[in-house]
């Protein structure tokens, strides 16, 4: 499904879109949460701006997930940045015009090295010959470039994918950016744009790097475990409901980026699974806040209490959206999770075992924040809080039928996305000197799995010999 017209000729720029394992569910994604944060969170004021601002939004984010040259990424990966701007300085709330700017002077910080990154890549590719921005031509034809410019232009792609995502420590946009924008703009941050970050490190990345990647992964890796435990234990200690789920964002992200630089099939799988996990029960809770915040026009935690008895219905919803982001077994958030850390632990094992403490850390401030909002005696301020409406159900109803079906069932998303991790992973390893382990049978030694496979399949060309009468023996003398 690849859309290849040209733009430019020299140097050669082409409106090229296409759609793989990699990108297809968060395409998927983003058709999903945009009319749900539409329907869900709709403005107080200004109706037409509002909504156009998001059509821009989600045109930038598909275009980006979409894109197949790297110009045109970059392109997209910059547009996202003025709507959003807009959403959270015009219709956020509070300090949101210092939210707003923080949110674009830091991801318009990384992008130009970005930028720098792209343009040079393209040129010094072409070595004085013809210019491309094609990804599939610059990522195919590997070793043209030295190991060490490689190196460098990794960084400079990297640095930008780490602010969007964000990766401690170019996180702290990320709590204000969240509790300031409207609750649709959170929605989105949320669920679509960040994923923005972790869809880089997968698709230009790896693909673009693989030896600087392999390279970068342990620095990689252990910033995503430090947003794991750092991300938890500043939700813990929030006070605000809303910056208590920015926060477990962080700690989320540093999941999916621990799966991205495994450089394994099981957490590349889950990795990807998971920005589709997280945007969804993230978006979720984001929307549920929102809620609630309409009816009492307070996010503090300590202002909100005994919810369950006047909105027990709001309440079983929240409990099973909160069960979702926790990873409970049988619900969504399990599934992506799981694969990361059995990945994971093929190939940084003590990161893995560290990274599993933040499973523990997420059940105990999400638990803890649902005691103190909806268990107890409700006060006089919160014993008429209404129930959740029968037009807020069907706004939800999607995102928590996607919640129970991925957890229970989710063979048809992994089906898709196990071909292009697994030309991912062979890309990487044809490239660079990583090789991925797997657990044999030989005792308890690790070995590579491309070696794994060989002896799968000499063993199974030698049972198609003998099966064909092509071995030592015959029908009749078996």
């Amino acid at each position: 499904m690849v859309d290849d017209v040209q733009w430019l000729k020299n140097p050669d720029i082409s409106w090229k879109l296409g759609v793989d394992g990699i990108s297809l569910w968060m395409v998927a994604l983003t058709g999903i949460l945009f009319p749900i944060a539409m329907l869900g969170a709709p403005p107080h004021d200004e109706e037409k701006p509002f909504y156009a601002w998001l059509l821009v939004l989600e045109a930038g984010c598909l275009g980006a997930f979409l894109a197949l040259d790297t110009f045109l990424f970059f392109v997209f990966f910059e547009i996202v940045l003025v709507p959003m701007y807009f959403l959270i300085s015009g219709w956020g709330y509070g300090e949101r015009k210092y939210a707003a700017t923080k949110f674009f002077l830091y991801t318009m910080f990384g992008s130009a090295f970005m930028l720098v990154g792209t343009v040079a890549l393209s040129y010094l590719h072409a070595k004085g010959g013809p210019v491309t921005f094609d990804l599939q031509v610059l990522a195919e034809q590997q070793g043209v470039l030295a190991q060490s410019t490689q190196r460098l232009l990794f960084v400079s792609f990297a640095i930008a994918f780490a602010v969007k995502v964000p990766i401690f420590p170019v996180h702290t946009w990320l709590p204000d950016a969240h509790t300031q924008a409207p609750t649709a703009g959170s929605v989105i941050l949320a669920g679509v744009m960040l994923k923005l970050g972790t869809y880089g490190f997968l698709r230009y990345g790896l693909y673009l790097f693989p030896e600087a990647s392999a390279w970068a992964a342990p620095a990689m890796v252990t910033l995503g475990v430090i947003g794991i435990i750092y991300g938890a234990v500043c939700a813990t200690m929030q006070k605000d409901l809303k910056r208590l789920v920015a926060y477990s964002s962080v700690a989320h992200m540093g999941f999916i980026v621990l799966g991205i630089f495994a450089i394994t099939r099981q957490a590349l799988d889950g990795s990807v699974l998971q920005r589709v996990n997280h945007g969804v029960s993230t978006g979720a809770l984001f929307l549920l806040v929102g809620f609630i915040y309409e009816r009492r026009h307070t996010r503090e935690i300590s202002e909100l209490k005994g919810l369950q008895k006047p909105a027990p219905k709001m309440a079983a919803v929240f409990t099973l959206v909160m069960l979702s982001s926790i990873g409970l077994p049988g619900l969504n958030g399990f599934v992506g999770e799981f694969l990361i850390l059995i990945g994971s632990f093929l190939t940084v094992r003590w990161w893995a075992v560290v990274a599993v403490t933040g499973v523990i850390l997420a059940a105990l401030y999400l638990l803890w924040a649902y005691q103190r909002v909806f268990h107890g005696t409700p006060d006089d301020a919160n014993k008429d809080f209404k129930d959740i409406k029968f037009t807020e159900a069907l706004v939800m109803a999607p995102l928590l039928f996607l919640i129970v079906f991925m957890g229970l069932f989710p063979k048809p998303f992994l089906d898709r996305i196990e071909p292009s991790v697994d030309k991912l992973v062979h890309h990487v390893e044809a490239n660079s000197d990583h090789k991925e382990p797997t657990v044999s049978t030989k005792g308890d030694e690790v070995v590579p799995e491309s070696e794994r496979r060989s002896e799968a399949e000499g063993a199974a060309e030698g049972e198609h010999a003998a099966d064909t009468g092509d071995g030592h023996g015959s029908e009749e003398g078996e």
